[in-house]
């Protein structure tokens, strides 16, 4: 029963921590914009790089016909 005493203060502090974080994320923003890092992840933002010579060759064994 002593153990209760101690529980119920501690349990009403996390409760109030809680209801502080809250608080200041929607203070500072943090539900803002829920969407939009969501879709940023399906963009690339670097350009695309030149194909290298290497991947444009063509196979050129196929012209090689000496019969």
């Amino acid at each position: 029963m002593e153990a209760i005493y101690l529980l119920i203060p501690i349990a009403l502090l996390l409760v109030v921590v809680g209801i502080w974080v809250f608080f200041w994320a929607v203070k500072s923003d943090q539900f803002d914009d829920l969407e939009g890092p969501a879709h940023s992840i399906l963009f690339d933002d670097d350009p695309i790089k030149p194909a290298t010579k290497a991947a444009t060759k063509t196979n050129d064994s196929s012209k090689d016909t000496d019969a």
